[in-house]
Order: C-alpha cells, then sequence, then structure tokens
C-alpha cells in the first residue's frame, strides 16, 4: 500500500525594477532552491497549510492569486467555509522525510501568490531569495518547478491584476 501525505506549496512572485521575480527557499536538507511549501497539519485544510508555509519559511506577507478555473460561487447561502483551489494538483514520489522514514507519495496543492512588499516581515525559516526568469535555468532546483514557473512568468501580469485573497 502506498501512504499519501497532503501538502501545500505555493509560487510566490514579486515586481522588482519593474521585472517580476519568483521567491525560493534553500531547502536545508535537499539543498535545492524550492517554492515555499510543506505537509498540511491535522487542523488545517491545504490553502491554509500554503499560507502559513509561505509566512514561516519566507517571513513574506502574500496576497494569493484566484486560480483561474474558480469560477464565482453562485448566490448560495453555505453554511461551510469555501477553501481555494489550487492552481494545481501534483503527486510527488518522495524517498523519505521527516514524517515517514520509507518511500511515499505527497499530493502538493500548488498555490499561486504576490507579494507585495518584497522583504521579510518576519525572519524566514530558511535562506530565501528572489529571481529572474532568466536565472531559473541554471538554479540548482527541480525540473518541474522550473517548467510551472515558466508557465506562470509571461501571465503575471493578469495574474497580480486579478488578485483575490483566500475565502476565510
Amino acid at each position: 500500500m502506498t501512504t499519501k501525505h497532503a501538502t501545500a506549496s505555493t509560487f510566490v512572485f514579486s515586481r522588482h525594477d519593474g521585472a517580476w521575480q519568483l521567491g525560493l527557499i534553500l531547502h536545508p536538507l535537499l539543498g535545492k532552491l524550492m517554492i515555499p511549501g510543506g505537509h498540511v497539519e491535522p487542523d488545517e485544510n491545504e490553502d491554509e497549510a500554503a499560507g502559513r508555509e509561505v509566512a514561516e519559511e519566507t517571513g513574506l506577507a502574500v496576497t494569493f492569486a484566484m486560480a483561474p478555473s474558480r469560477l464565482a460561487p453562485p448566490e448560495v447561502s453555505a453554511t461551510g467555509k469555501l477553501a481555494a483551489v489550487p492552481w494545481w494538483i501534483i503527486e510527488q514520489p518522495v524517498p523519505t522525510d521527516n514524517h515517514l522514514p520509507g518511500p511515499h507519495i505527497h499530493v502538493d496543492h500548488l498555490y499561486v501568490a504576490i507579494a507585495n512588499v518584497p522583504e521579510p516581515l518576519t525572519t524566514p525559516a530558511h535562506p530565501f531569495g528572489w529571481h529572474e526568469h532568466a536565472e531559473l535555468a541554471k538554479l540548482n532546483m527541480y525540473d518541474d518547478t522550473r517548467q510551472f514557473a515558466a508557465v506562470l512568468f509571461p501571465d503575471l501580469d493578469a495574474i497580480a491584476a486579478g488578485l483575490a485573497r483566500l475565502p476565510g
């Protein structure tokens, strides 16, 4: 039986001197540049985990962009909380981590966010830096992260113009 863990990660962008940049952390165990993210805790849903991980790992305050497939809900009288839809969900095989000693799968819910202020408000838990699109090919990072970022970079002005806070 394969064990799957819910995780949430966020592509965080900010504009620097007129150019969009992607924020990446240096993962302490893997030694690679990655987008901030981590495991969903038992008391939170995926979008809450995404927000918590960004704040912890980068120290940034961000605004999450609504996924383009998200339609406004019809006029309903809902009693529950509407959780944000991720931009993508990817099942990522991992050999081991601090949650399980053996191979398992992270079901990673990928979000997109904008940091209007590029400086951390609190001390980041990991080394953090901003990177331009042209830099990504040379960075020690996972190819799938590079590919997702490449899809997002050309549309960041439109994504930023349609910013919406996570429902809450």
